[in-house]
């Protein structure tokens, strides 16, 4: 008898119905956010392996360097070679013949 007066309420009160609902999910979704942000801050306190840190500390690359490899590069002869779609076969690509790269195979 109680759960057909409970029932009865749930399907006439809007706010039963819509409201109890959505406050369900953004209490709860702050709760489950607030889970998903702290992997964050955790991962920042994980120490790194000493040897590991030695060695990216000796291997210092930066813009400015990597900028000064590449300004003496002569791009002049560089082509635009598509990649093999998924239905063509890469080794048939190699040679990139531009005949065949026309034709679609199965």
């Amino acid at each position: 008898m109680f759960t057909h007066a409970l029932t009865r309420a749930w399907r006439k009160n809007k706010t039963l119905r819509y409201g109890v609902p959505m406050l369900l999910l953004v209490v709860g979704g702050s709760f489950g956010l607030r889970e998903f942000s702290q992997i964050r801050y955790d991962a920042v306190k994980i120490k790194i392996d000493p040897e590991l840190e030695k060695k990216l500390k000796m291997n210092k690359v930066s813009l400015e360097s990597e900028y000064e490899k590449m300004k003496d590069s002569a791009f002049d002869d560089w082509k635009n070679i598509r990649g093999p779609r998924p239905w063509e076969d890469p080794q048939l690509l190699q040679g990139r013949n531009p005949e065949f790269l026309k034709t679609k195979t199965t």
